[in-house]
């Protein structure tokens, strides 16, 4: 599968050109055959720079599909509540709480 897929890339890459028309032709692009050339030129480079772009996003959105299991950052979100001690002094004490990528608070609630 790999090697046909690096073959279609090959092909797809060879068929792109480039557009050497610097202003300084030695044909008339309003004759038949330039202008047919032209259009051709632009469909296929068009064509396959599409195929190239398809296939690179799919070989990149496979690759995050399959990293995404693996990635375990831990979240923490941080609040801060106020208590009051024993002395009758008022303070803020942190508690860190794990949350999922979304936010969602994960294990025990305090």
């Amino acid at each position: 599968m790999f090697s046909l897929t690096v073959g279609l890339l090959g092909l797809a890459a060879s068929l792109t050109g480039c557009s050497t028309t610097s202003g300084k032709t030695a044909t008339n692009p309003r004759q038949p055959g330039p202008a047919i050339g032209q259009g051709v030129g632009a469909a296929v480079g068009t064509v396959g720079g599409n195929v190239v772009g398809a296939a690179v996003g799919v070989v990149e959105g496979a690759a995050a599909g399959a990293k995404k299991p693996f990635t375990n950052e831990p979240r923490v979100v941080r609040i801060w509540r106020t208590e009051t001690t024993s002395d009758g002094r008022t303070i803020q004490v942190p508690y860190d709480i794990l949350v999922d990528q979304y936010g969602r608070p994960i294990g025990d609630k305090k």
